[in-house]
């Protein structure tokens, strides 16, 4: 039986390194809602599929699940971070043509700028969807979201 295993990982190709091959991992326990710095993480000398090389391009983001010591850092579980939280008073922008009309809403989630929002417009009760800005105002309208 063991001769057997041995043949067969000597038969099987394993993937070879590309040099200098890097990937970040995570050298703490770090939080869904924390924003990264550059203490939180680590170049290790792997190819890992879907994980951070650059770890400027990782600091600032903020992480979106929690995300355990040694695991890497992949595009999916990070963002931009939260300019409104859930229950947050923002204000609602429809533009069409030379016409903007503004209002008050309440946030329904958390969102950074750039990400679709659900907001309760104040005055009508009626939800709506929109992108957030980097200005923290909901842009709602028909050529807001893809």
């Amino acid at each position: 039986m063991m001769r057997w295993l041995v043949a067969l990982s000597l038969a099987w190709p394993l993937p070879a390194l590309a040099e200098g091959a890097v990937s970040l991992v995570a050298t703490r326990l770090i939080r869904a809602q924390t924003v990264l710095s550059a203490a939180d993480m680590t170049q290790v000398a792997a190819d890992i599929p879907g994980a951070l090389a650059d770890a400027a391009a990782a600091v600032g983001l903020e992480a979106r699940v929690t995300i355990y010591p040694g695991r890497p850092l992949r595009v999916g579980d990070l963002g931009p971070p939260a300019l409104v939280d859930r229950n947050a008073v923002v204000p609602l922008a429809y533009r069409i043509g030379g016409l903007t009309i503004l209002a008050e809403g309440r946030a329904l989630d958390r969102a950074g700028a750039g990400d679709a929002l659900r907001v309760m417009n104040l005055a009508s009760r009626t939800t709506v969807t929109g992108r957030l800005g980097a200005d923290g105002v909901v842009e709602v309208g028909p050529r807001t979201l893809p």
